[in-house]
C-alpha cells in the first residue's frame, strides 16, 4: 500500500530548526523525523512513498539522493526523474516519489495534487509527517478493511501539559485533569483512505474540515482508537523529548527494534 507524506508546511512553531530546514528533516537522534516514519511503515511492509514537497522541499529530495543514495548506497540505488529506488543496508527497499506541491498549499490541496500517482490504487495511507506512534498498523488496516468505509484516522489521547476542565452551568469546576487523562480523543494524523476520498475533497479545502464533515454525513468516516504511545513534534520542547527517548534507548515508536 502506498503511503503519502505531507511534507510541505512551514513548521513555524519549531522555528529554531525550520528557519533552515523543512520540518520533516528536523532530526531525532541521527535521523530526520520523516525517516523514522518511513522506517515505521516499511517495518509493516509498506515501502512505496509519495512525498508532497513544499517549503524547502529540495532539501528533502537532496537528503535522500545525496546523503543516503550517493554516500551510503552508491550501487544499489537509482534515481530517475522524481523517483528514487533505495535499497537499505538491512535489505529493505524503498520506492520514493517526490512531488512538488508548492509552499502555500494546504493539506487538502496537496492531496488533490498527487491524485495522478494513485490511479492504480484502491486504498492508500497518508500521514502529516510530524508525529510518531507505536500504532499497531496491521490491526489498524484490518479494522479499516472490516469497516469498509472511505476514510479512517487513528485517534489518540492528547499529549499535552494542559489540563481539561469540566464546568457546571454556574461555572463551578466539576473536574480538572491532565489532558492525556481526559475522556476525549484527537486526530493522530495516521490516515487510511479509499480513492473515493477525492469525491469528497473539493478544490481549495483543508482535508479534515469540509471533506470530513461530508464523510460524516455520509457515514463514511471511522476512527481507530489507539491507547499506546503517540507524540507530535510541534515545538523545541517536543524535539528535546524525542531526542531524550532515543538517547535513553527507549523503543517507544521504534517498532522495528528488537
Amino acid at each position: 500500500m502506498k503511503v503519502v507524506f505531507f511534507c510541505g508546511g512551514l513548521g513555524t512553531r519549531l522555528r529554531e530548526y525550520t528557519e533552515t530546514l523543512p520540518k520533516s528533516l528536523v532530526p531525532i537522534g541521527e535521523q530526520p523525523i520523516l525517516w523514522h516514519l518511513m522506517q515505521y511503515y516499511a517495518h509493516y511492509g509498506h515501502n512505496e512513498f509519495i512525498l508532497c514537497l513544499g517549503y524547502k522541499g529540495d532539501l528533502i529530495k537532496q537528503f535522500f539522493i545525496n546523503q543516503i543514495a550517493t554516500a551510503q548506497h552508491p550501487v544499489n540505488s537509482s534515481v530517475e526523474d522524481n523517483t528514487l529506488h533505495l535499497i537499505n543496508e538491512d535489505g529493505s527497499d524503498w520506492h520514493i516519489t517526490f512531488v512538488d506541491t508548492g509552499p502555500e498549499a494546504n493539506i487538502g490541496e496537496r492531496l488533490r495534487m498527487i491524485r495522478p500517482y494513485l490511479v492504480a490504487d484502491e486504498v492508500f495511507m497518508a500521514n502529516y509527517s510530524d508525529g510518531l506512534s507505536d500504532l499497531p498498523l496491521n490491526e489498524y488496516v484490518a479494522h479499516f478493511t472490516q469497516q469498509d468505509k472511505i476514510a479512517s484516522f487513528a485517534c489518540v489521547r492528547p499529549n499535552s501539559s494542559f489540563h481539561t476542565v469540566e464546568l457546571s452551568q454556574e461555572g463551578l469546576v466539576q473536574d480538572i485533569r491532565p489532558a492525556h487523562q481526559s475522556e476525549f480523543w484527537i486526530n493522530g494524523g495516521f490516515f487510511i483512505f479509499k480513492t473515493g476520498i477525492f469525491d469528497y475533497l473539493h478544490e481549495g479545502e483543508e482535508l479534515v474540515e469540509e471533506p470530513f464533515k461530508r464523510l460524516i454525513d455520509a457515514q463514511q468516516l471511522v476512527a481507530y482508537p489507539h491507547q499506546g504511545f503517540w507524540a507530535c513534534m510541534d515545538t523545541l520542547k517536543d524535539k528535546i523529548s524525542f531526542d531524550q527517548w532515543v538517547e535513553q534507548q527507549e523503543k517507544r515508536w521504534r517498532v522495528w527494534l528488537n
